[in-house]
């Protein structure tokens, strides 16, 4: 361990919380069920799809005699999309379960995402390999990918390598795309008479995979801490130089959460939610003036410094930055040779001039020409604009300083101004987890091995009451199919677990709006610190304050 660090070593050492429940010996626990369940939309379509998994009911452990657990087993786990801290103890808290269960059991970890079950690439996890992951950040113990499982070749391939490996289970660790994948992987299973069951694990660190079931998806807790150490370092900074305005981006494509829960923690002058911006039909020039007013307003008491949050996806939620998306991916895709040949920005600004509508091309010549050639390179594999590449804290920068520029010119006091931007997004995903996601992927893990003992397939490992001391937590298993809706992806209409957006009504946002004009004007910034991991609970255990807003 020489080229380790004390911290590393150290938590090695941390052994994990686990629920009360799941403490007693793996066969005294039994699985307790409850009603059948429905989806949250388009039932119909639904149970159609899913014949053989559709309406399983909720399910929860309980103490009671279940000699099954002691059966020796095979099974495989799968990291599946984005990285977020914690998913190496899900794995440990499966690997631990399986050999309480029987020491013969066997986990393999296929590697690089759902690819490595397609392609039959794997490693066998033994004791040596999973220590030296345990308590660490990451998903560099067998990678991740972002391959979805959807076509017949691939299905068929997938239920090959299953049937190779004699797999009694497969648990798949992600976020609501591939617990989606989950569903369907256990459904197909099913229709073809295959032995190998399919459960979930939720991970995703934008925080919108959340619903009743599901109290939060785990990394959340660690990312969030991780940017409140960074935001609050440069509150203080500027604090103290108090001649900057910090323009801070945060992770979130489609939901707002990590933002409005780091504002939570930091009180900075101003967060943008995304949900909010189009609840709203803001538009760009709104949010622009709204934030000018703010510094304008700060300069007048000598403050001419600041902190701002910016969601990672706001652009698609301003109504006609969204329509410029919308028409920029139709357009590209449908001319897609023609436009490539284009090389200069010039040329690619005349070809959008006529081949725009008149509102959309305003749109977009308004923008400073580098953000406006961000939205032209870069594109997707079904040639859309890569919206995460979209330096939306520069644009805004951007704007608002030729908005001052122009109050200025008129005769208005503005302050001074000068800005700094950031992007706070790889440096939460693979963070040493926070003890509360340490203890929560664990639980996860061991929960999930506990539902294939128990004989189920289709379900999602559920570790609950998570506000509570982790002794109180309750675990137990919920149907994936429940939490169900039909979407249009890519112009066909597909199953998917419906993302949970920031709720306008919800206490979260309502604790941040009843608090947000008071710090715009007037410096409240708090310094979270960087996350501890030792000491009294209160300190190194804490959660979210969403889950305490939303569960307490």
């Amino acid at each position: 361990m020489a080229n380790l660090s004390a911290l590393q070593i150290a938590r090695y050492e941390y052994n994990p919380k686990l629920p009360s429940v799941l403490r007693n010996n793996p066969d005294e626990v039994v699985l307790e069920f409850g009603k059948a369940t429905e989806a949250v939309a388009d039932q119909a379509e639904l149970k159609e799809l899913f014949k053989n998994t559709y309406g399983k009911p909720e399910a929860l452990f309980v103490k009671g005699k279940n000699p099954d657990v002691k059966k020796e087993i095979r099974v495989g786990v799968i990291l599946s999309g984005g990285q977020a801290p914690g998913g190496h103890n899900v794995i440990a808290g499966l690997y631990d379960g399986i050999k309480a269960g029987n020491k013969k059991s066997t986990l393999i970890g296929f590697k690089n995402g759902p690819s490595g079950l397609i392609e039959n690439d794997f490693v066998e996890i033994d004791d040596k390999f999973m220590d030296a992951y345990r308590n660490t950040g990451g998903f560099d113990m067998i990678g991740s990918g972002r391959t979805k499982i959807e076509t017949p070749e691939q299905y068929a391939a997938s239920m090959a390598t299953a049937e190779k490996q004699n797999l009694d289970a497969i648990v798949i660790v992600g976020g609501d795309d591939s617990n989606t994948n989950a569903a369907l992987l256990a459904e197909t299973f099913l229709a073809n008479g295959k032995k190998t069951r399919v459960i979930g694990c939720p991970k995703t660190i934008d925080g919108d995979l959340k619903n009743e079931q599901i109290e939060t998806s785990f990394g959340f807790d660690t990312a969030c801490k991780t940017y409140s150490e960074l935001i609050g370092n440069i509150e203080r900074d500027a604090n103290s130089a108090k001649k900057y305005w910090h323009f801070i981006k945060l992770m979130g494509r489609s939901a707002s959460h990590i933002a409005l829960e780091c504002a939570l923690q930091t009180q900075p002058n101003i967060c943008l939610i995304s949900e909010e911006v189009e609840a709203k039909k803001m538009t760009l020039k709104q949010i622009t003036n709204d934030i000018a007013d703010a510094i304008a307003k700060r300069a007048e008491n000598k403050e001419n410094f600041g902190v701002i949050l910016i969601p990672e996806g706001l652009v698609e939620f301003i109504p006609e930055m969204k329509s410029l998306i919308a028409e920029l991916n139709d357009k590209m895709a449908q001319n897609e040779a023609e436009f490539n040949k284009l090389e200069t920005f010039a040329d690619k600004n005349a070809w959008l001039k006529a081949n725009l509508t008149a509102s959309s091309y305003e749109t977009f010549s308004a923008l400073p020409e580098g953000i406006a050639a961000q939205f032209l390179a870069d594109r997707d594999p079904h040639g859309n604009v890569q919206v995460s590449r979209i330096e939306t804290e520069k644009l805004l920068a951007t704007m608002v300083e030729r908005e001052l520029k122009v109050r200025k010119e008129n005769g208005k006091y503005c302050g001074k101004f000068s800005s700094y931007t950031h992007f706070f997004g790889y440096e939460g995903r693979c963070a040493f987890p926070s003890n509360f996601d340490a203890d929560y992927c664990y639980s996860l893990g061991y929960t999930a091995f506990m539902l294939i003992a128990s004989g189920v397939t289709g379900y999602l490992s559920s570790v609950r009451n998570l506000t509570k001391p982790a002794d109180k937590w309750t675990a137990g298993g919920i149907p994936l199919t429940m939490m169900m809706n039909m979407e249009q992806r890519h112009g066909t209409k597909k199953p998917v677990i419906r993302k949970a957006l920031v709720e306008l009504d919800g206490k979260p946002f309502k604790e941040f709006a009843s608090h947000r004009d008071e710090w715009k004007i007037k410096t409240s910034y708090t310094f979270p610190g960087a996350i501890q991991y030792f000491g009294p609970s209160e300190v190194c255990d804490q959660t979210t304050k969403t889950i305490k807003l939303e569960r307490e």
